[in-house]
């Protein structure tokens, strides 16, 4: 997955969990595709306060991931749901069975 994406996902899931500044240094990067001397100006700190700050929290980010596997578990469930989907096209009821069971829990 393309590091951009993969960031707003975290960014998405466990971005609350950020300081204020460190979510909104995350969130210029990330989503607006702010380079870092323009977000330097903006919060008017220097371009290397502002890679550090991205740093640090890219590393939060993907601290919380390692532990709790929330993007991941909702990854898999986006996979399984394209399968049920297919199935469900396809008429295969017996197999959709089992795989809307492992959804529920």
């Amino acid at each position: 997955m393309e590091h951009f994406v993969w960031m707003n996902l975290l960014l998405d899931f466990y971005g609350a969990l950020l300081t204020p500044r460190q979510l909104l240094s995350c969130r210029l990067y990330y989503e607006e595709n702010l380079s870092l001397g323009e977000i330097a100006a903006e919060l008017n700190v220097t371009r290397q306060g502002v890679h550090d700050t991205v740093r640090r929290a890219q590393m939060q980010l993907e601290l919380y991931e390692s532990k709790l596997l929330l993007v991941a578990r909702f990854l898999e469930q986006q996979q399984e749901l394209k399968r049920l989907r297919a199935l469900l096209e396809s008429r295969r009821l017996d197999e959709m069975v089992p795989l809307l069971e492992r959804l529920i829990l």
